[in-house]
């Protein structure tokens, strides 16, 4: 049995033609375009990839303490490098890893130049270590060397703490000191002689093994022993009232003064200078 298709409605399908579209090919305005297209592409490559933006100069700025050379030579570029060819992120994470610098920013210049801001950690004091002169940040941070830095001028009017303990001769750039050390290193240095009922021109604050903290008024003046301190026992808290205990022991009597024990901020001595025995008078 052959099987017939089945039509469907009586009706007659209609049979639609197919439309062919025309390409539209490669016109002449086309053409034009793509060779403009290629043409700028060729020239921007070519000006990026040339020397047209080779690096000529670096610009620092904030680099107080660490020194324009410093970070010149820790970014290493080269003259001429391609300007389009620095990742600049990576530059300033290097810069970070000064000591003396908190953050850095790197940035691109054009056409010839590499930008370069630095904020750098802000001295509180200098640490007197030997030959050493360190400067230390709020966080106890000895973040550069005055002897080898480039701001050494600027900081003349920070309070200086001699160190002669013996633990600390390895105390260098990037180690951090003891905090109980800090705080009451930063007390002392801050004092002024009338703070402490002085007519001297300065004091000098210095810490050693045997007395610990030292104030002086100078080698031919007096010198007070504000003694140890530590986290829970004798804490610098113990100052500003051995600050005034100081005072009470100095007014009237200075000249007089070789030595001053302050016990703690209630409790206090001192000892006397010398004084020289008359010479006995030659018989005529």
């Amino acid at each position: 049995m052959t099987s017939r298709p089945i039509r469907r409605g009586g009706g007659h399908v209609r049979r639609t033609r197919s439309v062919r579209r025309a390409s539209a090919g490669l016109t002449p305005v086309r053409a034009a375009a793509i060779l403009a297209m290629l043409c700028s592409a060729g020239a921007i490559y070519g000006l990026t990839a040339g020397s047209a933006f080779g690096v000529s100069r670096v610009d620092v700025t904030g680099a107080t303490i660490t020194g324009n050379a410093t970070i010149t030579d820790r970014l290493a570029l080269v003259n001429g490098q391609n300007l389009f060819d620095i990742a600049t992120e990576p530059l300033a994470a290097s810069l970070r890893e000064i000591p003396a610098v908190a953050t850095a920013d790197v940035s691109i210049a054009l056409p010839d130049a590499v930008s370069v801001t630095i904020v750098e950690r802000r001295p509180i004091v200098v640490w007197h270590v030997g030959e050493r002169r360190l400067l230390v940040d709020e966080r106890g941070l000895l973040f550069a060397d005055v002897a080898s830095s480039a701001a050494a001028p600027a900081v003349d009017a920070l309070p200086v703490v001699t160190d002669s303990r013996a633990a600390s001769v390895d105390l260098a750039v990037a180690k951090t000191l003891d905090p109980v050390d800090l705080d009451a290193a930063f007390r002392l240095a801050s004092l002024t002689p009338a703070q402490v009922g002085s007519s001297a021109a300065a004091l000098t604050v210095a810490v050693t093994d045997e007395h610990g903290f030292v104030v002086s008024s100078g080698s031919k003046g007096w010198e007070a022993w504000f003694g140890f301190y530590g986290l829970s026992l004798r804490t610098p808290e113990l100052i500003p009232g051995q600050v005034q205990l100081l005072k009470t022991l100095l007014v009237g009597r200075e000249a007089a003064v070789k030595t001053v024990i302050l016990a703690d901020d209630r409790e206090g001595t001192y000892i006397p200078k010398v004084t020289p025995k008359p010479s006995a008078t030659p018989k005529p």
